[in-house]
């Protein structure tokens, strides 16, 4: 298991490899993927049990569902980094026959990926159906799941939430990425979440908060919401985060959500992330 130490160099590599990946194609989402690179780091470092020899069927581990698919950099650049494959296949992130599609997806078997998840509001009703299977199999193990806040705007999230809470689905814990901002600008202007703490409560779920790029919080809260599974309710995480966290240019605004660096911008970008590891 890593210590803190080295989950903050770690999550400085995954955005180094997320900057340089979305650079080389010209293509790609590095804004969400920054600003959750301190949460996934944690999850496949520290918090989750998983088996880097991938099965599908993912018995007698801990299972992980990106929901919010366009961050795929980060998921892949985690994947890789925790040996799920060689990461010098970062290097065919977006390009022709690769498996590291810009969203991803399960025809090309990349290890570590169950789901196809281009499209939002999916990911939390696999997650739901996972952790449900884990029950049935009397298997112990937990179901984790990441989704963005803009996604919320998307009504099977709110039929999945009441399920999970009504089948006692406590055996998953779903994060949100809450950066208040999507790909046409703040949440609070395309359409307000307003408390998102009063609204999972009233749909009966146990809620906890986290600064999601402080990695001593990340830790702490994700194994506070391990202590608090097997009590009749499912547990959300909202996670704040900063878009574009780490990179001072990128911070802040829905304009990175989707857009590459130039070549300058990388420099600066790689020039603010040091990191003992090797680039690929």
């Amino acid at each position: 298991m890593a210590s803190i130490s080295d989950l903050k160099n770690i999550s400085s590599q995954v955005r180094r490899d997320i900057v340089r990946m979305v650079h080389a194609v010209q293509s790609g989402h590095p804004g969400g993927s920054l600003g959750c690179a301190d949460y996934l780091t944690a999850l496949y470092f520290h918090s989750m049990k998983h088996d880097t020899h991938f099965s599908m069927d993912a018995r007698n581990e801990d299972v992980f569902f990106l929901s919010n698919g366009h961050i795929s950099p980060l998921f892949y650049s985690v994947l890789a980094r925790s040996g799920y494959f060689d990461v010098k296949e970062l290097a065919t992130f977006r390009k022709l026959n690769t498996r590291l599609q810009g969203h991803p997806t399960t025809h090309e078997h990349l290890p570590g990926v169950r789901i196809a998840s281009g499209s939002l509001g999916q990911g939390l009703s696999v997650a739901i159906g996972a952790a449900l299977t884990k029950k049935l199999n009397q298997d112990p193990h937990l179901v984790f799941s990441l989704h963005g806040d803009g996604e919320l705007q998307e009504g099977q999230i709110w039929e999945a939430l009441l399920f999970a809470a009504h089948n006692k689905v406590d055996n998953l814990i779903s994060a949100i990425d809450v950066n208040g901002q999507q790909i046409d600008g703040p949440t609070s202007k395309v359409l307000g979440l307003d408390s998102l703490r009063a609204k999972f409560e009233a749909f009966n779920w146990l809620v906890l908060d986290m600064n999601g790029n402080d990695m001593d919080d990340v830790i702490a809260v994700l194994d506070k919401a391990k202590s608090m599974t097997g009590q009749g309710k499912p547990i959300c995480i909202l996670m704040k985060t900063e878009m574009g966290k780490g990179v001072d240019f990128m911070e802040g605004s829905h304009e990175w959500h989707g857009i590459a660096p130039n070549d300058d911008q990388l420099a600066k970008a790689l020039a603010q992330l040091p990191s003992t590891l090797s680039d690929y």
